[in-house]
């Protein structure tokens, strides 16, 4: 993610001329599948700086994600927010409204914390990355590896401990027996691995 710019001069011409021949952008993470209803979308902070280690700042990035929500532009399926990055499930009608969202939300929250912390200047964000969600198994196992991410980062013990999840809606509509049932179904092992497969 970060090693572009220690490459030599002749690395990176290489590695540009590669991703131009594969039909990439030169210098972003490639976004392939725009046709897909759901995606499975990841932020992270720069250099995963934790920015986000203070609640007020988790619940804010929710609050700036549901106005995108409210005009239909996304919806949110699941999301987690940790302190240093997050993910979220949605469904999207078109794709550009992803590359909104992020825009919208890092740049405020950007020059919101900057002046907080004193800070101006500071990359706060780096580029976000995508996933076209593929199957039924691949949108559950999704909606899993979300939930599960408090316990995976080792920031909770369970997934219910962590506030800023879209668990404790699930738990509230559907029971914690679905959420089981759902987790002994489409587990997250080695999640991300032979994503094709899906």
């Amino acid at each position: 993610m970060y090693t572009y710019k220690h490459l030599t001069p002749e690395e990176r011409e290489k590695l540009v001329e590669e991703r131009i021949r594969r039909g990439f952008p030169p210098h972003a993470p490639p976004h392939p599948f725009r046709g897909e209803r759901f995606y499975f979308l990841t932020a992270a902070c720069y250099y995963h700086q934790t920015l986000l280690s203070q609640p007020h700042r988790r619940r804010e990035i929710l609050r700036e994600i549901i106005p995108f929500e409210i005009k239909g532009a996304v919806e949110l399926r699941a999301w987690v927010i940790l302190e240093n990055h997050y993910h979220l499930l949605v469904r999207i009608r078109e794709y550009k409204a992803v590359s909104t969202l992020f825009n919208m939300v890092h740049g405020r929250t950007s020059y919101r914390w900057n002046t907080e912390d004193r800070r101006r200047g500071r990359k706060v964000w780096y580029r976000y990355t995508d996933r076209a969600i593929r199957s039924d198994r691949h949108y559950y196992a999704s909606l899993n590896y979300i939930h599960y991410n408090p316990i995976k980062h080792r920031v909770a013990r369970s997934p219910y401990e962590w506030q800023e999840s879209s668990v404790h809606w699930y738990r509230k509509y559907y029971g914690r027996d679905w959420l089981n049932e759902l987790w002994a179904t489409y587990p997250v092992l080695d999640y991300g691995k032979n994503w094709d497969e899906f």
